[in-house]
Parts: C-alpha cells; sequence; structure tokens
C-alpha cells in the first residue's frame, strides 16, 4: 500500500474511532447525570484526564509509544489554556439557555475559519465555504430551540468559543511544528489539563448545581457509571488529538456535528427522547453539508497531491537534464562553469 494510501487509511480510522467512542461516552454521561443526578460535569472532566494520563504512562512502560519531551513552557500553556476552555464551556451551559450554548458550539467553526485566514494564511475554497454553511444551518435547525440572551452568559460564551479555537488550533500547529504524534501531546499534556479542571471543577460544580461533589451519595450503580466514562474518555481524548493532527481543526468541528445527529438518533431509538419534524430536517440538511465538506475537501487534497506530484517530478527531470535552462537566456557550461551573470535555475519549480 502507498504511503498515501496508508494515511488515508489512518484518518478513517481516527474519525470511526473519535465517533463511536463520543457517541458512547455522550450516551453514558446523559445516563450518569440525567437518570443518576451525578452533574458535576468539569469535575467528571478531571477523572476522565486522569485516567487517560494513567492510561498512557502504562502504554508508555509498556513501550507503546516513545516519550518525546519538547518546550516545557508550550505544552504547560497549551494543557492549562485546553483547561481552561473545557470549564468556560460547562460555564456557558450553565448560564445560558441550552438554544443559546447550541449556538456558541455552531460558532466555533466560523470562528476557526476566521483565525486560520487571518493568523495562518490558510485558504478557504468557496465550496468548503458552501458545505460548512449548510452543515451548520442543519444542525442549527436540529438543535436551537430558544435563543435567550443575558450578558454574563454572552461573555462567557464569547470566551468559550475563542479558547476553543485557539487551543484546538494549537492541537494541530504543535503536532506539527514540534514532530511529535497525538499521543506524545496528549501524554504531556493531560496533567496539566487535569490539574486545571481538578482544581476548579468542585468550585465550579458547587456554582452550577449548589452542591458538593464530596457530598454526593456514591452508589455501586453511580460508581459503575463513573468507571465506564472515565474509560471511555480514554479513547475519546486519543481520538481528538489524533483527528485534529490528521485532518485540521475545522474538520474535527464537522465531525463534533456529525456526532450531535447521531446522538439526536440514538436519543431518539434508545431513550425515546422528544423528537419532531424540526430535528429530521435539520439532521437531512447537517448530512448534505458533512457530505459535501468531505468530498471538496478530498478533491481539493487529491489535487495538491497531483500537483506536489508534478513539481516533484519536473525538479527531477531537470536535475537530470545536461541542458539545464538559466534564469536570463540560454548559459552555455564550459569547465563545469556558466558564463558569468547567469543565475542557475535548476530548482525553479520547487520555488513556483
Amino acid at each position: 500500500m502507498s504511503e498515501n494510501g496508508r494515511f488515508q487509511l489512518g484518518t478513517i480510522g481516527a474519525l470511526s474511532l473519535s465517533v463511536v467512542s463520543s457517541v458512547s461516552i455522550v450516551i453514558c454521561n446523559k445516563a450518569l447525570i440525567s437518570t443518576l443526578g451525578f452533574k458535576f460535569a468539569t469535575t467528571l472532566t478531571s477523572w476522565h484526564l486522569l485516567v487517560t494520563f494513567c492510561s498512557l504512562h502504562v502504554a508508555l512502560y509498556m513501550k507503546l509509544f516513545e516519550h518525546k519531551p519538547f518546550d516545557s513552557r508550550t505544552v504547560m500553556g497549551f494543557g492549562i489554556l485546553n483547561g481552561i476552555s473545557i470549564g468556560l464551556l460547562n460555564l456557558s451551559l450553565g448560564f445560558n439557555s441550552v438554544g443559546f450554548y447550541q449556538m456558541t458550539k455552531l460558532a466555533i467553526i466560523p470562528c476557526t475559519v476566521l483565525l486560520e485566514t487571518l493568523f495562518f494564511r490558510k485558504q478557504f475554497s468557496r465550496t468548503i465555504q458552501f458545505s460548512l454553511s449548510i452543515l451548520l444551518l442543519g444542525v442549527g435547525i436540529a438543535t436551537v430551540t430558544d435563543l435567550q440572551l443575558n450578558v454574563l452568559g454572552s461573555v462567557l460564551s464569547l470566551l468559550a468559543v475563542l479558547t476553543t479555537c485557539i487551543a484546538q488550533i494549537m492541537t494541530n500547529t504543535i503536532q506539527k511544528r514540534f514532530k511529535v504524534s497525538s499521543t506524545q501531546l496528549l501524554y504531556q499534556s493531560c496533567p496539566y489539563q487535569a490539574m486545571t479542571l481538578f482544581i476548579v471543577g468542585p468550585f465550579l460544580d458547587w456554582l452550577l448545581t449548589d452542591q458538593n461533589v464530596l457530598y454526593f451519595n456514591y452508589t455501586p450503580q453511580v460508581l459503575v457509571f463513573i468507571v465506564l466514562s472515565c474509560l471511555i474518555s480514554v479513547s475519546v481524548n486519543f481520538s481528538t488529538f489524533l483527528v485534529i493532527g490528521k485532518t485540521s481543526p475545522v474538520t474535527y468541528q464537522v465531525l463534533g456535528h456529525l456526532k450531535t445527529c447521531l446522538v439526536l438518533a440514538f436519543g431518539y431509538v434508545l431513550l425515546r427522547d422528544p423528537f419532531n419534524w424540526r430535528n429530521i430536517l435539520g439532521i437531512l440538511i447537517a448530512l448534505v453539508g458533512m457530505i459535501s465538506y468531505s468530498y471538496f475537501c478530498t478533491v481539493e487534497t487529491q489535487q495538491k497531491a497531483n500537483e506536489a506530484s508534478a513539481q516533484l517530478s519536473q525538479a527531477k527531470e531537470s536535475e537530470t537534464d545536461p541542458l539545464i535552462s538559466i534564469e536570463n537566456g540560454s548559459g552555455v557550461v564550459n569547465d563545469g562553469v556558466a558564463q558569468k551573470g547567469a543565475v542557475w535555475n535548476s530548482n525553479k519549480d520547487l520555488h513556483a
């Protein structure tokens, strides 16, 4: 199998793992929070990250991956930022209506596109932008039911969107800049994320629920679901870093909205949640947007691969051609020395 084929297979595997694990943990957490009354989401997330770190430490001990230390300040800042973004998202949900919270999540894609365009000069074609617009419209129809606004909730939502976008962009850029894998980055940043949420989690949960996590009645059933949630979270955290590293923050957000549609569908089928024509219409429109986004991304990726291959082949031809082209006309090579004033252009195509 070619290198490109292996990369595509790995990407498909990462996307599939992310969808399955994320939908599973949402269903598990919904039972834990709605049915069993354990509403301490931020503290639960800190436990998720601690279990993830311990699991990766065992994997490192078993030599399943290689530890690769790099800039400690970058890792610390990235880990703390990730923890803050999770806390802000939970606060946004607590101080806003469910509909406005869903709008907050929808705003992450256009904000990510804007930041990558302004600071990383990344170009998004009109077809990609159109596909994303269809996707956001569909998810909005399916999930947004009310838009009750308040000043504090709006500020928290804005901060949540900004920190989430920056954290996800950093997840992609750090892996490429420092040549680290998703597992290596997750292993090093997990302690900082976990400690941030472990410290602020109980306070945020008390603020949102008016209950103390330390005095909750931990029945055997609650403990089973907490352990199950933590075990699934290992796969969720790993696949999140893997997907963003292999694709992009925007693609990860598109995948997140696919999970939302699947959760709605599973909620209706398994838990008999309310379902109406708006949910069905929104999911169908969102699926059209996802399919078109995937198609146009595949087409553009293939075009870039073909262009890169063509440039590489031209460069090899120019290196083996005895008559090497020169910038200011044809030059004659005598005893290995070109005419004075000529500029070599043997690798011009590499910088076109």
